[in-house]
């Protein structure tokens, strides 16, 4: 008899054991769009958890927003920065020293000026601008003490290159203090995930865009993702085209203030943190295919991969330090 209420009893637990349900959340953020799919046991939904870490961040970095930090900051008010700018400057620091000031947040200025910025800029650019604005472009003279930011006073830093990927991070680490295994966060294109689809049953399948200068939207390849975080950099959305028909990328370059001119059309980066995945990639996006080809070899860490433009004006692309696709 004992045997048999065992027995009762152990199925009884046995089947009251929650499985966890799948929670999904999207909204608009950062001038786009965020989902974030996750599995728990509660089925638990923290909207406004996330609104809350958002409009920190924004609060923190965003050169949008006239009462931000950044904009105080850059307006050269007296104001003491949050643990969120102090990550995302250090993590700057740290590419912008690696790239040789390839990536450079200091180049706000340039970026309002070409119009591709949070300003409006109405009036002609000349060369003259140009090299006058170029004066306040160094990161290298932006330094951190305390809680304080010194620069000066005509630097413009911009984070726009890392601070979503830095969102999606984020939520990530506010999803695993929840202790949330198994979840994808996507901001834009900037993703981090963790665990499994539990119900694939594999990892996070997510799809890299074709570089459609037409605005419609395609795949070129598919990823699976798994406790890694990957950002994209693209310049086939923001670009101008001179008289001669030569495209020129969004990303200024920071050793002429003016915008890039590359055939990379395409850069995913996989890497530990969506914060230096972002900031990677655009910076790629910058070097162009030789010097990123060169620099991926010097950082096995780095997955990346390319879509590029050949001389014969055809697609392309290659992956680095095992970046799958299927």
């Amino acid at each position: 008899m004992k045997k048999v209420t065992v027995l009762l009893l152990l199925i009884l637990v046995l089947s009251c054991k929650k499985e966890p349900q799948f929670v999904k959340v999207s909204g608009p953020i950062f001038g786009t769009s965020y989902s974030i799919q996750y599995y728990d046991l509660d089925s638990k939904s923290y909207n406004k958890q996330f609104d809350s870490l958002f409009n920190v961040i924004n609060q923190s970095m965003s050169n949008y927003i006239p009462n931000s930090d950044i904009s105080k900051l850059n307006r050269n008010e007296d104001i003491s920065i949050d643990d969120h700018f102090k990550t995302v400057y250090k993590a700057s620091k740290q590419i912008y020293r690696e790239t040789e000031g390839v990536l450079d947040p200091t180049i706000g200025r340039l970026v309002n000026a070409w119009n591709f910025g949070s300003k409006k800029n109405k009036t002609v650019l000349d060369s003259v601008t140009i090299d006058s604005l170029m004066r306040y472009v160094g990161f290298n003279r932006i330094g951190l003490v305390a809680d304080k930011i010194k620069k000066p006073e005509q630097s413009f830093i911009d984070f726009n290159a890392i601070a979503k990927g830095y969102g999606v991070d984020v939520i990530a680490d506010f999803l695993e203090s929840k202790n949330i295994k198994n979840y994808l966060v996507d901001v834009g294109g900037e993703l981090r995930a963790k665990g499994l689809n539990l119900n694939k049953q594999k990892g996070w399948t997510v799809g890299i865009e074709n570089p459609n200068f037409d605005g419609s939207q395609s795949v070129n390849k598919i990823v699976v993702l798994s406790n890694e975080a990957m950002a994209t950099s693209g310049t086939y959305r923001k670009f101008k085209i001179d008289d001669n028909g030569n495209k020129y990328a969004h990303i200024i370059n920071t050793k002429t203030g003016y915008p890039t001119k590359t055939n990379i059309l395409s850069v995913s980066v996989i890497a530990e943190t969506c914060m230096m995945a972002d900031g990677y990639a655009t910076a790629f996006q910058a070097m162009g295919l030789e010097k990123a080809n060169y620099f991926l070899s010097k950082h096995p860490e780095l997955k990346a991969y390319i879509i590029f433009e050949n001389e014969k004006q055809e697609l392309e692309s290659k992956a680095f330090n095992g970046f799958k696709t299927n």
